[in-house]
């Protein structure tokens, strides 16, 4: 059990290090070749911070473990808007002046109805898999095409100011090894979790949608928490926006095209719909249908609460 809870501990740190070296690997090579900020912000950045959920998931379904998979995608979905945008929202009230995060908000939340309306049956097979990355391949096509139209969003303002600078060959040696990182730091981190799973008798679902969860979310709780105290609210909600987008569709549809799988009761009972309730308050609270979305501290705090209320009671029915 001790070998297990360190292989986390070491997994998610070096998870967590791993990610944000090849985000910021990638998102410098991306600046080199001539790329918009905005695309950067919205595809490079995203797909980037959504890495970690991606190695852990497909690692997850290659093993067997698709409740670890599908844990990890939805879990991080939750925390991303319960746990991380309740702290920054905390910390100062987010404003939404972007353009593109309005339109992404209710787009997010179709994208969320489509993924509960495929697992409804009670499985993941290869063609909802197939559909889910068919749909990505849609947002991703919509978003480059966003990027070139509307270079100058408010977005596109707060990303121009996260680009490092630095050599061509060193952000391309960081783009590598992060990515090689993320790989080592994925099979660590899964052989743990599934590892203490089996130690105290609780299903991979569970230890997905708490430990695992939280852990490959950290890299959007740093740089929504750092791009909130600058002042880049945009920017902050974007991350959590992107992340989200990517999981639903990306991190399940790789999943699934490499291993079908059935879905627990418990997803469709329990997960699913705080998923979503969580979806449709950050649309109802971010898209300001009467000017510029807010996000306030009364507002932060309670969606903690519910973060707090959700794995508290995931923690007490464990064995479910």
């Amino acid at each position: 059990m001790l070998m297990a809870i360190g292989a986390i501990i070491a997994g998610l740190v070096l998870l967590v290090w791993s990610a944000d070296k090849f985000v910021e690997g990638s998102a410098t090579t991306a600046n080199h070749f001539g790329m918009p900020p905005l695309l950067i912000g919205m595809v490079v950045v995203g797909f980037g911070t959504s890495a970690p959920e991606m190695a852990v998931s497909a690692l997850a379904a290659t093993q067997g473990n698709p409740g670890l998979a599908l844990g990890n995608a939805y879990g991080s979905n939750i925390t991303n808007i319960a746990l991380i945008l309740g702290i920054t929202a905390l910390m100062a009230p987010v404003a939404v002046h972007s353009q593109v995060m309005r339109k992404e908000l209710p787009i997010l939340l179709l994208v969320t109805a489509f993924a509960g309306w495929q697992l409804w049956d009670g499985a993941l097979s290869r063609m909802d898999a197939i559909g889910l990355m068919v749909v990505f391949a849609g947002l991703l096509g919509w978003s480059i095409y966003q990027g070139m139209r509307q270079p100058r969003d408010a977005l596109a303002e707060d990303m121009a100011g996260e680009i490092h600078a630095m050599p061509l060959k060193k952000a391309l040696l960081w783009l590598g090894l992060g990515l090689l990182l993320l790989i080592v730091s994925s099979r660590i981190l899964v052989w743990g979790a599934v590892d203490l799973a089996t130690a105290f008798g609780i299903s991979d679902l569970v230890i997905g949608l708490t430990i695992v969860a939280v852990g490959t979310s950290l890299p959007e709780l740093a740089s929504s928490i750092i791009a909130a105290r600058k002042g880049e609210h945009d920017l902050a909600l974007g991350n959590i926006l992107g992340s989200n987008l990517f999981n639903t569709l990306a991190v399940v549809g790789i999943a699934g095209m490499i291993a079908p799988m059935t879905v627990a009761p418990e997803v469709l009972t329990r997960d699913l719909p705080v998923m979503a309730a969580l979806t449709l308050a950050l649309f109802v609270l971010g898209y300001g249908f009467r000017g510029p979305g807010r996000i306030t501290r009364f507002e932060g705090g309670a969606l903690l609460l519910a973060f707090v209320a959700y794995t508290v009671y995931l923690l007490a029915f464990s064995g479910a």
